[in-house]
């Protein structure tokens, strides 16, 4: 990618950055708070140093091959990312450092929803939205986005597309132009988010409120405007809302394509991930209901069936709500939520985690390679559903899974070896790796209370996951940048 091509993007991107950060001035300025000023300050600085850079070098092709497809992917997340932190630096109260705002506004972006802010209640309007709006945004990519309504760039979608999709088959487009597609993902995402609104608000949530959780519900974001996240509400209802739209929002966003485009929900029946999926929520809802029974949790069997169900469809699908403090909870449930989401949700869905295809793949090879020991020589095709997978998407997903495990051990072991107690540090690498947001030890309320390296550490984590490692570590390989 040549230089002028490099300062146009990152001129567009620094633009989108400010722009972005309209929505949350507008806001500031009716609730008349206190981020006003640095919003106003941080959009109108980033959409003018955006504007004098991507003016001057606007015209002119830009073609893109494959790997700058990956080169503009991380730079959109890490612009946008920083861009974002800048209000929150420029905050007088709270006063926010440069590094908490970093890790905030990617925590945000990548729906993570790991928070170093407490006395959230309380916090700026303003602020409460642009975290909200950073996830939303990020939710579905603001890449798929920009390929959708930026049609001026003149470059290749396919290639963003396939960087930036989650997910082992990126092949597959839902209609003939990658333009089209993008469009048709961000009109059922933003129908989505529109019903979540309406539900939240007829259940009892304020008009604020239900707004901000519905940005960061369907992206499977988890970020609430209250410290005790979703108990704060203590509304039976309105938590059936969340565990709703987080379960619809933790499939194969495809399905929902289909299942619209035919008027039919016959796609949602014939697809074998989407059953694999919500079999293990039902599965590990009835098994954290009966632990929450054993450990006296709670008693009542109805409290017990509504905590059990909430975390784990919350944790499955890496929301991060919670309606207790689940990382107190006594035997082994807070290890096995951080198993949950180690799982994700579906291909193609705003969830993190390696993805339930994935883990179903990685089954159906543990058992035909048991098959293979009794008869060496049969020929046994792997399948999901009546469709044949082939063996290079095998050997994809065994090189994800190893990528996956190294990544935690080896940034797990940094923290340790920050001064991190091992469980503080390697549920923290869990939950930002697969974007999840809540932890164990340490990091179980929030992560304010970490040093500056763990944070960071922690940031990178929270991108490498969203973008699924080979997207962002390609970048630190030699050949990467050979022509």
């Amino acid at each position: 990618m040549t230089a002028a091509n490099l300062q146009r993007l990152f001129g567009l991107l620094l633009t989108m950055a400010g722009v972005s950060q309209l929505p949350p001035l507008l806001v500031a300025i009716i609730f008349n708070d206190a981020s006003r000023e640095p919003f106003l300050i941080s959009a109108c600085g980033e959409i003018l140093i955006g504007l004098v850079l991507f003016l001057p070098v606007r015209h002119g092709p830009m073609e893109l091959r494959v790997r700058d497809g990956f080169l503009v992917v991380v730079m959109a997340w890490l612009t946008i990312g920083i861009g974002g932190a800048v209000p929150l630096w420029l905050l007088k109260q709270p006063s926010i450092s440069l590094v908490d705002g970093l890790f905030e506004t990617m925590s945000a972006l990548t729906t993570t929803g790991a928070t170093v802010l407490t006395g959230l209640d309380t916090m700026p309007r303003g602020l409460l939205f642009h975290r909200a709006q950073l996830q939303w945004l990020g939710g579905i990519g603001i890449i798929v986005l920009a390929v959708a309504i930026l049609p001026m760039l003149r470059i290749g979608g396919m290639q963003l597309y396939r960087a930036e999709t989650p997910g082992p088959m990126k092949d597959s487009k839902l209609t003939p132009r990658i333009t089209e597609t993008a469009k048709a993902l961000w009109l059922i995402y933003l129908a989505l988010t529109a019903a979540c609104a309406l539900a939240y608000w007829l259940a009892g949530m304020g008009f604020f409120d239900a707004v901000t959780h519905a940005f960061t519900t369907v992206p499977i974001g988890g970020f609430s405007n209250y410290d005790t996240s979703m108990a704060h509400f203590g509304n039976p209802l309105i938590e059936m809302v969340a565990m709703l739209f987080m379960v619809i929002a933790g499939m194969n966003f495809a399905l929902h394509f289909v299942a619209w485009r035919n008027a039919s929900i016959q796609a949602y029946f014939q697809d074998a991930e989407l059953r694999a999926y919500l079999g293990l929520l039902a599965f590990f809802i009835l098994l954290t209901t009966l632990e929450i029974l054993r450990l006296g949790v709670t008693p009542n069997i109805g409290d017990a069936l509504r905590l059990g169900a909430f975390q784990t469809i919350s944790t499955l699908t890496t929301t991060g709500y919670t309606t207790d403090s689940f990382y107190l909870w006594p035997g082994y449930l807070s290890s096995l939520f951080l198993i949950l989401c180690l799982i994700g949700g579906c291909a193609g869905s705003t969830g993190g985690g390696m993805k339930v295809i994935r883990v179903m793949l990685l089954y159906k090879q543990m058992v035909r390679e048991i098959k293979r020991l009794v008869h060496p020589n049969a020929v046994l095709a792997i399948k999901l559903g009546d469709r044949a997978v082939s063996d290079n998407v095998i050997s994809a997903v065994w090189a994800f899974f190893f990528l996956y495990v190294a990544s935690i051990v080896c940034i797990g072991m940094l923290l340790h070896a920050s001064g991190l107690d091992p469980v503080t540090a390697f549920s923290a690498t869990v939950a930002c790796l697969t974007n999840l947001g809540p932890a164990l030890g340490e990091a179980g309320p929030h992560y304010g209370t970490l040093g500056a390296f763990p944070k960071l550490l922690l940031t990178f984590a929270m991108l490498l996951g969203r973008l699924e490692l080979f997207t962002l570590l390609v970048l630190f390989t030699p050949g990467f940048w050979k022509d």
